[in-house]
This record gives structure tokens, C-alpha cells and sequence, in this order.
């Protein structure tokens, strides 16, 4: 087995009881993130490490570390500032920080993760202090391999990758998207369990095309134009094969990659190293889940549902194609499936031989569906004429345009249906497409709403609604560990599949009575160990999973003993 680093590794005693082996010691175990427990570590281990007077007297367990860890945090005057707190934790000691993310999951993810993150991504160079992760670009992709030599941890399992092209709803970031690689690993890590010594964080700096960063002098990333075209494919090509040399087990996961490429690079490499993209397949997977929830809501099948995307970029397409493929497997041919899709971009609808962007031809309509609408001739239908003739019963946003889902679109909606679906999915939250608060008044409390970014609840005529947050954190640490844990040789689209089936399921067994339509992020963990078990049977079946030793296994607790656990355990010094 790899060692996971040079500096320590997991070992078992006689008694079958892990502790660390540290290789190092002195001032150098504690400035290792990975091998820094701070006042945890007893009289007897401050001796034999070297660190004996280096640290305050009193020893302290983990549970009087975190007290005191959330006292400050709860002092710290804005998200951003509680961002760069709970950072600044993660480079002091990995298991402090993953331990104190756990204890305050629903608190702590949005400040992690979206939509806190979007600002750490802005700012991003004005407010770098520590280097975590690997960054490639023109200037080093000759010398990849030996960068990934140079990476402190041997056997990474999990890679988050993005070129910054579009960072959530914020676009072109350059330098920064790194930030977005950081904290999806580290809900892997919280969520599914993944240790974070066998994750690896990727920026691929292609350049920027955004002015004020090229100008800006505290900007850290190369200073020029994106590369496109060959050029492009030339860093991304070896950047993968680098990883296939060195670790040919690791997962990727493709994350903010701009439309005109995500596709490309997700086809280009899917059948050559197992990865995904997330904006594609985790976003596809996380709306039709909430979609079938909402369906089991009003007691209405995924079929009977007519469905209007606005947003035609990687999330918009991804989400209509998972919800075609949902219809398709709920028995509706192909074709069928398609007529009751609708996908708006900034034109307007997507119709087959009107659009230059291959990625939207299979998702587009045939001009006959709107031969009676009364469009001008030339033109294509804008959304506000596929909802007034369509009449969609949902209707979901993914364009990142803030306002977009007017009072006279949610009006015509409910007009159509008892009980409209609407889901502006868009982030960070100055880019969602309306407010569930609205949403509920222009209704008349009927809409069932979900949101990507948190929102409180909505209330109407004295009730209170809850607002699920169509959360991407609620599939890809499952698919992920799954396909780690199964040492997959390819992420098939029948396991993203199954991971969108499992969310549903979670949340008809456990939240669905209570009128939620995805879960709270309090029961991250429990899903995403639900999702974990049901795709990593799916890779089992369809042949996607090279650990067939599994076939007889117990899922679930294999998947459990396989976790990683943010605790503070004994240490030991053995030396090399």
C-alpha cells in the first residue's frame, strides 16, 4: 500500500488500534497541517516528538479545541472574514478544521461553499497567505510530471480541476478558481468522507481574459490571454497524461469549465481517465432529483411534467439532459421525452438548425412545436412565449441572470397548475433568477420552490414554507467516494443517474412528509453516504468498477469503515 506522505502515515498497532507515525518532529510537525493537533497532544508525545515546551502546558482534548475554535469564529465580523478564518484553521490543522465543519455543517457550508466562496474566488490573489493545491500552466506543464512528484501527499485518490472559465455565476476568474477546487474537496472530505491527504486541488492557469485582473498588480496568475483551440487542449492534455503516469487511480472531477469547452473536455477525456464534470452531471443530477421530489409531492409522475430550463450553458443543458434520461428510464421514448423540454438560452428557445453550439443540438426543439404560437417569422419563441403557449408545470433556472423569473411568468404559471415547480437554481445568490419569497406571493403559496444558494424559509397567508437548496454537495462527495472506493475505471452516466435516484429516495424517506424537497445540509454526511452505497453497486453492475471483490460485500459498511475521521489519535516517532 502507498504510504500517504513521507512526513507520517496511518499505521495500526498490535491491538488493532490506528495511530500516526510521524517521521518528522519538532517545529516541523507542527507547521504540517496534517500532523498539527496543537494542545492535543499529551506530556508523553510533546517528549518523544521534540515539541516538549513548544507548546502552552495544558493539554487539551479535541472537544475543548473546537470550543474555543467557534468563539473566535462566531467573533469574526462578515462571511468572508469567517471564510478566511476557517482557512486559515485548515492550514493550522486538518483535523481541527474537518472537525469543527462537521459540528456546524448547515452553519459552515455556505461560508465553505457557495456562496461565500464566490467571494474568496474574487479576491482571491488580494487575499492569498498560504500555497495548498497545484497549479499548471504554459510556463510549467513541461515539467508536470515532476510537479507531481513534488506534492507532499503519494496516493491521491480525488482531484478537483478547474480553468476558472466559469466560476459559478461569476464567470472568467483566472487565478482564483482555485479557491472553488479547495472547498469542493473539502466537502468531500466533511460530507463523504474521503481523507483529505488523498484529495488534490488543480487550478489550470490558461489565462484570463478579463482586463482588470490582467491589470490589476496583485494578481497572481499568468498575465495573459486564455489560450483556446489547440493551444488549450495542449496544457489539459498533458496535465492528464501526467496524472495517468502518476496516479492512475485517481478520480477527476472537471469543475467551472466555461460552455464552449466543459463539454469538450469532459467527451475528449471521459473514456480515457475516470472524471466527471460536475457543472454537467452533478447539477444535471441534483435537479432532477428535486424535480422527482416534487413530483412525489403532488402525487404526479416525472412524465407528466412539462419542463422549460432558461439557461442554456453547462448546468442548463446538463440539467435538461438528466431530466430527458429521467423521463426516458419513466418509460417516454426519446422522443417523446424531448417534446416536453424546453431550453432557453439568450436568444431564446433552442430549435434544431438554429444553433451553432453542438453541445445544445441534442437538447433542441423542432420548429414545428411552435408553428401555431404566432412567432414572427424568422425568429425563435423568448421565454415568456413558450411559458404562455407551453405552459410548463416547471420551470428552472440555471441562466444566472438575478430578476429573470418576472411576477408575470410565476403568475402565468400558477394560472396553468395547482401547483407550479420553480427552481432558480442559479449561484452565487445575487445571481438567482428570483427570490423564493416572491416566488410564493405571486403564487398565492402554491409554487414549490427550491433555490441553488441558501435562502431562509418563505412564509404565505400565516404558513411557513421551506426552501430546499438544490445543493451540488448533495451528489458529487457520493459519486466521487464511490467511484474511489470502487477504484472505477470510468464514471458511466447510469451511476450519476443512480446518484440523483438515491438523493430522491433519501429525501422521500426521510423529508418528504415535512414538505422538503431536498434535504437539510445538517444530513449531508447521511447522504452522502446513501448516494455512496447506491452508486457504487450501479458501478458494480455496469462494469464500471475494477474492485469486483466488492460484488459480495456489504456496501454500506464498507463504506463506513472506509471513512475518514476527523479525530485526534496517538502518535508515535518512526523515523524512516
Amino acid at each position: 500500500m502507498t504510504p500517504l506522505s513521507e512526513y507520517f502515515d496511518y499505521r495500526q498497532d498490535a491491538n488493532g488500534q490506528t495511530y500516526i507515525a510521524a517521521k518528522i518532529r519538532g517545529i516541523a510537525l507542527l507547521r504540517l497541517p496534517a500532523t498539527n493537533k496543537g494542545t492535543a497532544f499529551t506530556i508523553e508525545e510533546r517528549i518523544e516528538l521534540g515539541v516538549d515546551g513548544l507548546l502552552p502546558p495544558r493539554v487539551t482534548d479535541l472537544n475543548r479545541q473546537l470550543d474555543r475554535l467557534y468563539a473566535n469564529y462566531l467573533k469574526q465580523p462578515s462571511d468572508l472574514a469567517k471564510y478566511q478564518f476557517l482557512r486559515a484553521t485548515q492550514e493550522r490543522s486538518e483535523v481541527l478544521f474537518y472537525a469543527l465543519l462537521e459540528r456546524h455543517l448547515e452553519e459552515m457550508v455556505p461560508i465553505v461553499y457557495t456562496p461565500t466562496i464566490g467571494q474568496a474566488v474574487q479576491q482571491f490573489s488580494s487575499m492569498y497567505t498560504t500555497a495548498r493545491g497545484l497549479t499548471f500552466s504554459v510556463e510549467n506543464i513541461d515539467r508536470a510530471g515532476a510537479i507531481l512528484d513534488n506534492y507532499p501527499w503519494h496516493d491521491i485518490r480525488m482531484m478537483v480541476v478547474t480553468d476558472s472559465s466559469a466560476i459559478l455565476g461569476i464567470g472568467d476568474q483566472g487565478m482564483g478558481g482555485l479557491a472553488i477546487s479547495i472547498g469542493k474537496l473539502a466537502l468531500y472530505t466533511a460530507g463523504g468522507g474521503l481523507c483529505p491527504f488523498q484529495t488534490l486541488p488543480v487550478n489550470l492557469d490558461v489565462g484570463t481574459n478579463r482586463d482588470d485582473l490582467l491589470a490589476d498588480p496583485f494578481y497572481l496568475g499568468v498575465p495573459q490571454k486564455r489560450l483556446t483551440g489547440p493551444a488549450y487542449f495542449e496544457i489539459v492534455d498533458k496535465f492528464v497524461a501526467a496524472v495517468q503516469a502518476k496516479w492512475p487511480k485517481a478520480i477527476i472531477q472537471w469543475e467551472d469549465f466555461a460552455k464552449n469547452v466543459a463539454f469538450d473536455v469532459l467527451e475528449r477525456y471521459r473514456d480515457r481517465i475516470p472524471c466527471f464534470n460536475d457543472d454537467i452531471q452533478g447539477t444535471g443530477a441534483v435537479a432532477l432529483a428535486g424535480l422527482l421530489s416534487a413530483c412525489r409531492l403532488k402525487g404526479e409522475a416525472l412524465t407528466d411534467q412539462t419542463v422549460v430550463v432558461a439557461g442554456a450553458g453547462a448546468g442548463g443543458i446538463g440539467v435538461a439532459a438528466a431530466i430527458k434520461s429521467g423521463m426516458i428510464r419513466a418509460g417516454l421514448t426519446p422522443d417523446a421525452a424531448q417534446a416536453r423540454i424546453f431550453v432557453i438560452d439568450a436568444h431564446g428557445l433552442v430549435v434544431k438548425g438554429r444553433t451553432s453550439d453542438a453541445y445544445k443540438s441534442p437538447l433542441a426543439q423542432d420548429p414545428d412545436i411552435y408553428r401555431d404560437w404566432g412567432v414572427a417569422a424568422g425568429q425563435v419563441p423568448s421565454l415568456q412565449e413558450v411559458i404562455a403557449h407551453a405552459k410548463p408545470s416547471v420551470l428552472l433556472g440555471l441562466s444566472g441572470v438575478a430578476g429573470l423569473f418576472s411576477r408575470e411568468i410565476v403568475t402565468d404559471l400558477a394560472g396553468f397548475h395547482a401547483q407550479p415547480i420553480i427552481f432558480p437554481l442559479s449561484n452565487p445568490t445575487d445571481n438567482c433568477e428570483a427570490n423564493p419569497q416572491d416566488l410564493l406571493n405571486w403564487s398565492e403559496g402554491r409554487a414549490i420552490v427550491a433555490t441553488g444558494s441558501p435562502f431562509p424559509d418563505a412564509s404565505y397567508g400565516g404558513r411557513q414554507y421551506p426552501v430546499g437548496q438544490g445543493n451540488n454537495a448533495f451528489i458529487f462527495p457520493g459519486l466521487g467516494l464511490a467511484a474511489t472506493l470502487a477504484e472505477c475505471s470510468r464514471i458511466s452516466d447510469e451511476m450519476v443517474q443512480e446518484a440523483a435516484y438515491a438523493l430522491a429516495d433519501y429525501t422521500a424517506e426521510h423529508w418528504l412528509d415535512a414538505g422538503l424537497i431536498y434535504p437539510p445540509v445538517a444530513d449531508l454526511k447521511k447522504v452522502c453516504q446513501s448516494v455512496a452505497k447506491r452508486v457504487l453497486a450501479q458501478a458494480l453492475r455496469d462494469g464500471s468498477a475494477s474492485r469486483t471483490d466488492l460484488n459480495d460485500t456489504d456496501l454500506a459498511a464498507y463504506i463506513e469503515s472506509a471513512s475518514w475521521r476527523a479525530e485526534q489519535l496517538p502518535f508515535k516517532y518512526e523515523p524512516a
